[in-house]
């Protein structure tokens, strides 16, 4: 196994397939119970696995399938192993991860700011350096927060796996073997033209998917950022079957626009109500949370846990 300062970027003269491992450093804290426990609950059977402390998951870099494992270390630091993908990928791969595990994130600025709202310094006593994991691909995000619309997280994740399992293409074999992982997720154009209710779902939901995944056809660059985040919404919104949840969800997950909040959600809802009483709207509540409520938000989910 060849060992690799992130810092260092990688090397070109690794023989095929060798495993590559990387350490990623963050400003701390960093709370891996609750990141681990999200990204946890929120596995799609076949291409990610939480197991031992260790997130597994299969990926497509270069057009090479390949496997990514992150696991927390001592020292401030956590452990990125790779096996499959391409050393001229390793770059960007590293990025990626670095953002699904939001680690170039400033909790000392974050939390000052936003714990100065009582409710909001309980919660981030309770996980300092808590993150806002984001989507691995705005494809893949997309399709997690449409499924998502209306229905439990179990359930989302249900129908996933159905998906991944009939439109997913099958792990390469060099790289599962051990992994207890199948498939890789489908691409954009072996959804599109599929009638997806046929997976468990109503018409209507089945129709967004299609939607997502011809407006992504037509335009890669869609879920990238725009001039502002309300503006990014509302084009959004235009889409059929994308409301304001979706888009600040997905703002959210996959921009990682740190002032993103789906108000709508039954969730965040609720996690107010129980921490501060029935008669407290989120939306009031949550103008004490700019610039940072999508890290407010993570923390009224996280804590219903």
């Amino acid at each position: 196994m060849t060992h690799v300062s992130a810092l260092h970027g990688y090397r070109r003269g690794v023989r095929p397939g060798c495993p590559f491992t990387f350490w990623l450093s963050y400003q701390p804290p960093l709370h891996w119970p609750s990141l681990l426990g999200f990204l946890a609950a929120r596995c799609i059977a076949g291409i990610e696995t939480v197991q031992g402390g260790v997130y597994t998951r299969s990926v497509v870099v270069g057009g090479c399938h390949g496997v990514v494992r992150v696991r927390a270390m001592r020292g401030q630091r956590l452990m990125l192993t790779v096996t499959g993908v391409p050393s001229t990928a390793l770059p960007g791969l590293i990025a990626r991860v670095r953002r699904v595990f939001d680690l170039n994130a400033q909790p000392g600025r974050i939390e000052a700011q936003l714990g100065r709202d009582p409710l909001m310094a309980r919660l981030i006593a309770a996980r300092p350096g808590l993150r806002v994991p984001q989507g691995w691909d705005a494809f893949e995000q997309a399709m997690r927060t449409v499924l998502g619309q209306q229905i439990s997280v179990a359930g989302a994740m249900t129908l996933a796996a159905r998906m991944v399992l009939r439109y997913g293409q099958p792990l390469a074999s060099q790289v599962a073997e051990g992994t207890g992982l199948t498939h890789v997720f489908p691409t954009p154009a072996a959804l599109v033209e599929e009638d997806l209710s046929d997976l468990g779902m109503p018409r209507s939901r089945a129709a967004t998917l299609s939607t997502m995944a011809r407006s992504l056809l037509d335009d890669p660059h869609l879920l990238r950022p725009g001039v502002d985040l309300d503006s990014w919404v509302q084009r959004l919104c235009q889409l059929r079957g994308i409301g304001p949840w979706s888009a600040h969800y997905l703002a959210l997950r996959q921009l990682g626009a740190a002032d993103a909040l789906p108000l709508g959600d039954v969730a965040l809802i609720k996690a107010l109500r129980v921490l501060e009483g029935p008669e407290v709207k989120l939306a009031d509540r949550a103008l004490a949370w700019s610039p940072w409520r999508a890290y407010a938000a993570q923390h009224l989910w996280a804590s219903l846990t």
